[in-house]
């Protein structure tokens, strides 16, 4: 996929009227510059995992994937494209602790397809981390 820096955030954030906001002003900020930009809560850091994903930026998504259960390496689906993301829940647990529940919709092989997941991040030293999640 395409993204432009003044186009829509792939991951469909809007502003408070409604209109979605530029890759720019949203999730592009935190992977272009992890290291001196944290995402500041969880949902915000799920919505960039997502458009990383969607960009298979696996630098990024391997950075923000807790140390406890980071894999070696992330793959992506040869043909995989992603349509979009509906988050559902963002439930801060305790200052450390949050969960998210997000719908995410792909198209494989001209087959539609959600992952609808209750995801949990954790909080060290002031950056949000993605620690696992339950299927839906």
């Amino acid at each position: 996929m395409s993204v432009t820096a003044q186009g829509p955030c792939p991951c469909g954030r809007t502003d408070a009227r409604g209109k979605p906001l530029p890759f720019a002003r949203c999730c592009g900020p935190y992977l272009a510059d992890f290291e001196h930009r944290a995402a500041p809560d969880a949902q915000a850091l799920m919505r960039s995992r997502y458009s990383a994903f969607v960009l298979e930026d696996a630098d990024y998504l391997l950075a923000t994937w807790h140390a406890s259960t980071r894999p070696p390496e992330v793959g992506f689906e040869p043909g995989l494209k992603w349509l979009g993301l509906e988050v559902r829940e963002h439930q801060l647990l305790d200052p450390t602790h949050a969960q998210v529940e997000f719908v995410a919709r792909s198209r494989l092989a001209g087959r539609a397809q959600r992952l609808h997941e209750r995801s949990r991040f954790v909080c060290e030293d002031g950056r949000w981390f993605y620690v696992d999640g339950d299927l839906k």
